[in-house]
């Protein structure tokens, strides 16, 4: 790191000074020069480390996925990523096999509640026809 720059991640009269404007101008930016001095060598390793694992997570994606919760790295042993592909294939019909489950239980469940709108409904109308004049027990006729 060049040594001779006026800001840099130290306790130099420049950021010093920096630091105390900033808690006088506002304290957030006094708090932030205070990081800088403190932590500023070690950003550049975090950089890098955060590039590094960002890079990996979209590279993957690159590659294409080989499912949804599937990497699309080996580990190395043949016999061991057959079985997780065929374990995850396994998964992967089961949770198709739930979905399917799912939509035709929620289709039960509509069939069942129009049934039984239907029902009160011609229930109503007996009612309605029953009591003459157009009035419902329990209201005023009109």
């Amino acid at each position: 790191m060049n040594q001779s720059a006026l800001i840099r991640p130290d306790w130099t009269p420049a950021t010093i000074a920096m630091m105390v404007l900033g808690f006088v101008v506002f304290w957030p930016l006094g708090l932030a020069m205070l990081a800088y001095i403190i932590f500023g060598e070690r950003l550049k390793s975090f950089k890098k480390d955060a590039n590094d694992t960002v890079d990996g997570v979209f590279s993957s994606f690159k590659r294409g996925g080989r499912g949804r919760y599937r990497p699309s790295f080996g580990t190395g042993n043949v016999a061991f990523d057959d079985w997780r592909d065929a374990e995850l294939a396994r998964l992967d019909e089961e949770r198709r096999k739930l979905d399917e489950m799912r939509e035709q239980f929620d289709s039960y469940v509509r069939e069942l509640r129009r049934a039984k709108d239907q029902d009160d409904f011609d229930r109503f109308m007996r009612e309605r026809n029953a009591g003459g004049h157009g009035s419902v027990p329990g209201f005023p006729a009109n």
